[in-house]
C-alpha cells in the first residue's frame, strides 16, 4: 500500500494493502478502497463510497457517498477474469453510481472519459467505452459494450440497450429506450427511443459554425428523405460534402457496429 504524504484517509476508512494513494486525496469516514485501485493526485472519494476491483481514477474525480466504482460485470460469462476499469479525469460520480469492470470477452476494459458527470443512481456497464464531457442524467443505466461519443447527454430514466453506438455530442431525452445506433447530433425521445432531429440547441452552445449547423440540417433531410435506402444515402453524403460535421455523421453511419440505426422519422 502507498498512501501520499498529502493524502488525507479518515480513520474509519478501510484502504486495503495494494492501493496507491496518490497526494491531495481525500478519503472519507467508512469508504472503502480496493487492493488494485489507484488514485490519482485530489481524487475525492465521499463517506460509504467503495471503490473496488483493478480500477484506476484520474485527477481530480468526486466520488460521493454510496457510490460504488469497480465491482465486478453483471453479466453471468463472467467467470472471475483480472479485468479493469479506467475513469478519467474531473469526472462526478454522484450518489449511488455505479460502474463495472470489462469482461474478457468484451476487452477487458471498461473506461469512461474526462469530465463525465453520473448523476444519481446512474450505471455505466462492462466494457462499455464513454468519451469526454458526458452527461448521464438520474438512473441513466449504460449497457454493456456501448460506445458512447463525447459531449452526449443521456436523460433521466434512460437506458441504451448493450452493444450500441451513440455519436458524438447527441442527446437521449428522458425516459427513453434506446436498442439502436444514434447519429452523431441526433436528438433522441419517446419510449421505444425514436431519431427525431438534431440537437441544434448542443451544437450552438458549443458554438458550431452556422455554417456547420446549416450542413448538418440539409444532410438530416437528405439521410430522412433521399433515395434508396438509408446506408445508401449515407453513402451519397460522404462523396459529396464538404462539411467536417457531416463527415463526421457519415462515418459513423458506415462504420462498423452490431446493431441497426435509429433512423430520422
Amino acid at each position: 500500500m502507498t498512501i501520499d504524504p498529502g493524502a488525507r484517509v479518515h480513520p474509519s476508512a478501510i484502504v486495503e494493502p495494494g492501493a496507491v494513494i496518490g497526494p491531495g486525496v481525500d478519503i472519507g469516514p467508512f469508504a472503502v478502497v480496493g487492493p488494485e485501485v489507484r488514485l490519482a493526485e485530489g481524487v475525492v472519494v465521499k463517506s460509504h463510497a467503495v471503490v473496488t476491483g483493478w480500477t484506476e481514477v484520474g485527477a481530480g474525480t468526486v466520488i460521493f457517498p454510496f457510490a460504488v466504482v469497480g465491482e465486478v460485470p453483471q453479466d453471468l460469462k463472467y467467470r472471475g477474469e483480472r479485468t479493469r476499469l479506467v475513469v478519467g479525469a474531473r469526472c462526478r460520480i454522484r450518489e449511488g453510481a455505479t460502474l463495472n469492470t470489462g469482461t474478457e470477452g468484451g476487452g477487458g476494459v471498461t473506461r469512461v472519459g474526462d469530465d463525465v458527470l453520473m448523476m444519481t443512481g446512474a450505471h455505466v456497464g462492462h466494457d462499455a467505452q464513454v468519451g469526454d464531457r458526458v452527461v448521464l442524467a438520474n438512473q441513466a443505466a449504460i449497457a454493456g459494450h456501448c460506445q458512447i461519443g463525447d459531449d452526449v447527454i443521456v436523460g433521466g430514466l434512460s437506458g441504451v440497450h448493450q452493444w450500441v453506438r451513440v455519436g458524438r455530442g447527441a442527446i437521449i431525452g428522458a425516459v427513453t429506450m434506446v436498442t439502436n445506433d444514434v447519429i452523431p447530433y441526433g436528438l433522441v425521445q419517446g419510449p421505444r427511443g425514436e431519431l427525431d432531429g438534431l440537437n441544434l440547441v448542443g451544437l450552438k452552445r458549443r458554438g458550431v459554425d452556422r455554417a456547420e449547423i446549416t450542413a448538418l440540417r440539409a444532410a438530416y433531410q437528405a439521410l430522412a428523405q433521399g433515395e434508396g435506402a438509408f446506408l445508401d444515402r449515407a453513402r451519397r453524403l460522404a462523396e459529396t460534402t464538404e462539411s467536417h460535421h457531416v463527415r463526421e455523421m457519415t462515418g459513423f453511419i458506415l462504420g462498423a457496429s452490431d446493431r441497426s440505426f435509429l433512423t430520422p422519422r
